[in-house]
């Protein structure tokens, strides 16, 4: 089995920054793309950043220029910059991993979520 913790969110101000980590462990043979979604009240959940092991990204229009994805693969940990945060960014994040086991399947897994607020 698998668990990722998440840890970083919280209260912010419009204009500030916060950084979310997620550290995957447990029965892990391999990281394959590593991301950030959110899920505002009555909204679906959205792609924010994904990152692959090699370090390619992919970013939702609405945070290119202001959030940076990176890992640390040797921790098996992605991390979440986020800057010049907006009240619209309020939502609760959530960090994925598609994890590849010692017996070579490939399965996603989700970390339980941190709440990020913007407001002053």
């Amino acid at each position: 089995q698998v668990q990722l913790v998440e840890s970083g969110g919280g209260l912010v101000q419009p204009g500030g920054s916060l950084r979310l980590s997620c550290a995957a462990s447990g029965s892990i043979f391999s990281i394959n793309a590593m991301g950030w979604y959110r899920q505002a009240p009555g909204k679906q959940r959205e792609l924010v950043a994904a990152i692959t092991s090699g370090g390619s990204t992919n970013y939702a229009d609405s945070v290119k220029g202001r959030f940076t994805i990176s890992r640390d693969n040797a921790k098996n940990t992605v991390y979440l910059q986020m800057n010049s945060l907006k009240p619209g960014d309020t939502a609760v994040y959530y960090c994925k991993a598609d994890v590849r086991s010692y017996y070579y399947t490939l399965t996603s897994y989700w970390g339980q979520g941190t709440q990020v607020t913007v407001s002053s």
